[in-house]
């Protein structure tokens, strides 16, 4: 069963998706970091995915990571004395992360990763079935 191509395929997809939550649950635990410094502030991570065909089979194509890239979105600068991380000039600086648009982009990867799933599971019922017919 292991040689089907679309096991690959669906494989490779719940891979991308996994890096993806993984990702998001990054951004979302830094949504509320400060800094005294902007150039030490958290930086988003977004990954970059790619397609890459299947072995023995050119029609099919997986997707793979190429890439887990930082956020070059200037950081959002806040006016804030009292804070212990405050810059000389009162100000600290927290990264630029929407926690509205990460938990969308964290909805749509799982919700992807549960449809590569049932595609897991459904290749390989209908290869187990193959397999019975046989018998």
């Amino acid at each position: 069963m292991g040689n089907l191509p679309i096991f690959d395929v669906a494989g490779s997809a719940m891979n991308a998706q996994s890096v993806r939550l993984s990702t998001v649950a990054s951004n979302l635990a830094n949504a509320d970091s400060v800094s005294g410094d902007p150039d030490a502030v958290y930086r988003p991570l977004h990954p970059v995915f790619s397609s890459e065909a299947v072995a023995g089979k050119p029609e099919l194509a997986g997707v793979q990571v190429k890439d887990v890239t930082r956020s070059d979105a200037a950081p959002i600068r806040r006016y804030d004395p009292g804070h212990p991380l405050a810059d000389e000039g009162g100000y600290v600086y927290a990264p630029d992360i929407d926690p509205v648009a990460q938990m969308v982009d964290m909805i749509s990867a799982s919700r992807s990763y549960q449809a590569n799933v049932e595609v897991f599971n459904t290749a390989k019922e209908l290869a187990m079935a193959t397999l019975n017919l046989g018998k």
